[in-house]
């Protein structure tokens, strides 16, 4: 089991020290989530919380989260980086290929890009992406990520995008690996079909072995069942061996550590008694 720090929602100054922290700490990996801007107006539902209100939101700063990676980044030497996960979708796929390809050289390959299609329709019209087929346009943009990657010449000529030949320099000496987001039933089919991995936003453990099990079943489908694959959850069920023991065998790779529950409008915690709790934790169940 790899076990990863979630960092973010909080105050911008906390990154730096706590990315430090959790990499002294013998955390594998440091999360982190993605948001562009919170609405003034909304309709659309947060999904993964019960009443699908997005308020908790509201007040919450939100450093850009490739940004984020790349500052801590520099600040650290082993500790790996994903985000959890990124909204690809309303994005421009070549200028986030080559702001990933930057992270991954000058990181030495840390970074797994969680990726998925935002939920919330405002996002889409704030950024100027049509909200139709964003399924498709994420499809394709998984190609162009890719392709873009290889160093070679890579154009594409899709049902969404139309690109010209172009190379990119200088990209990473090994894939990124590509962490599909989401619950739905479209997302699983994609993480079996072409991702390196499925992150989970929160479930319990009767949905998530559910999910995994229909992802188990796409991927004998898709012929993909022989890939190294990881799966990404929240922690609430680590906090005792026995829980850490079943996500293990349910097929759980990496666990989200974090001592906040910002659904419920959690206030944000001091530095110190957040690496505090971190060490806590590393000390109890990762180096023990």
């Amino acid at each position: 089991m790899r076990f990863s720090y979630q960092i973010g929602m909080c105050d911008p100054d906390h990154y730096l020290p706590l990315a430090k922290a959790a990499e002294q700490a013998g955390y594998h990996g440091i999360t982190i989530p993605d948001s562009i801007c919170y609405p003034q107006e909304a309709s659309s539902k947060y999904p993964y919380n019960k009443d699908g209100s997005r308020e908790f939101l509201e007040s919450v700063p939100f450093v850009e989260s490739l940004i984020a990676v790349a500052a801590m980044a520099a600040v650290t030497e082993r500790i790996r980086f994903s985000t959890f996960v990124y909204k690809l979708a309303v994005r421009q796929a070549p200028i986030v290929a080559k702001q990933v390809q930057g992270i991954q050289v000058l990181s030495k390959n840390r970074f797994d890009f969680g990726i998925g299609i935002s939920p919330w329709e405002e996002d889409f019209a704030v950024c100027g992406v049509p909200w139709e087929k964003r399924g498709l346009r994420f499809d394709e943009q998984i190609d162009i990520l890719r392709g873009l990657e290889t160093g070679d010449y890579f154009g594409y000529d899709g049902a969404m995008h139309t690109m010209p030949a172009n190379k990119m320099n200088p990209v990473p000496s090994e894939p990124t690996p590509l962490l599909i987001g989401g619950h739905s039933e479209p997302a699983l089919k994609r993480a079996a079909r072409v991702g390196d991995g499925w992150m989970c936003a929160g479930a319990d453990i009767e949905q998530l072995t559910a999910y995994i099990g229909r992802i188990n079943q796409l991927r004998q489908e898709y012929g993909t069942a022989d890939r190294p694959f990881r799966v990404y959850t929240t922690g609430q069920n680590a906090f005792t061996p026995e829980g850490i023991k079943q996500l293990e065998g349910m097929g759980v790779t990496d666990v989200v550590i974090g001592f906040r529950n910002v659904y419920e409008m959690e206030e944000d915690k001091p530095l110190d008694e957040k690496i505090a709790m971190l060490n806590w934790y590393a000390g109890e169940f990762i180096n023990g």
